[in-house]
């Protein structure tokens, strides 16, 4: 190891170039993260307060940097409670490896069974919330509901979702290719700007969103529209064929960049009812 440092070559051309492509796909990679979920404000709260630190240190603002320097320890402490959603988030993409993606995953022809009875439920106007785990485990949101271990069937899900029975306000957990539970409870969101407009079923796809990388397909009770949670973000009023492609994408060609349908989505907080 000591005589390749001794080269030329790799000490002055090979060590530095991959010191510099390491550390560009580092930030690439903590951009992303970053762009997938609600931590741009704090981003951006950083960047502000290195700009005016590196301003006060050049000029020698003595004053500034005293009041900087004392609020700094308090500063980190505010900034880990307040975003401890957006954190979390980010140590869990940064825990996430595709080389550890559950063997097992959604097939088409089960991904057309949730569809349809999907139509169905949307034209019945009986709402549905469906969860497609990926690379974090739902274990412990399985264990809230009735353990089924079902193959998916359109009319097993829509019996499940039927009014007035025990597990038709919960979600249903499809993992492996299989319903895992069924009547499971999902956290609601965090988010304070969600419009009073989405009820519990929509609130829960987000905040399961929020804290995993699950997909989670919600059907209107009050409107029939289908939607799509997922990345700490909600897409609402989606058709049969743009649900379709996304959780082709999602969740059967791992590491293929997602496209979102061609229509723009909104984020929750800009939706119309």
């Amino acid at each position: 190891m000591a005589a390749l440092h001794d080269i030329w070559f790799v000490q002055h051309i090979l060590l530095p170039t991959l010191d510099v492509l390491l550390l560009s796909f580092l930030i690439y990679k903590g951009y992303q993260i970053i762009l997938q979920t609600r931590a741009v404000q704090l981003f951006r709260g950083g960047l502000f307060l290195a700009g005016l630190y590196a301003i006060s240190f050049f000029l020698n603002l003595r004053t500034l940097l005293w009041l900087i320097n004392l609020l700094a320890p308090s500063f980190v402490i505010g900034v880990a409670i307040i975003f401890q959603p957006e954190l979390r988030k980010i140590f869990t993409k940064l825990g996430q490896g595709r080389w550890l993606q559950p063997g097992g995953r959604s097939r088409p022809h089960q991904f057309e069974e949730v569809l349809s009875a999907c139509e169905n439920l949307s034209r019945q106007r009986r709402g549905a919330l469906i969860v497609f785990p990926r690379s974090v485990g739902l274990k412990d949101i399985i264990n809230t509901g009735t353990v089924i271990d079902a193959e998916v069937t359109s009319a097993l899900l829509q019996t499940l979702f039927l009014f007035d029975t025990p597990l038709h306000d919960g979600a249903v957990v499809i993992e492996d290719g299989r319903i895992a539970s069924a009547g499971s409870f999902l956290p609601l969101s965090e988010q304070t700007d969600v419009r009073r407009s989405f009820g519990t079923r929509h609130r829960a796809a987000l905040g399961l969103a929020e804290e995993s990388d699950a997909v989670i397909l919600v059907v209107s009770e009050e409107t029939g529209c289908i939607s799509l949670a997922y990345d700490t973000n909600l897409y609402y009023d989606l058709s049969i064929d743009e649900v379709r492609a996304q959780l082709v994408e999602l969740l059967d060609t791992p590491g293929r960049p997602v496209r979102h349908p061609a229509k723009e989505l909104e984020e929750v907080a800009e939706l119309e009812d």
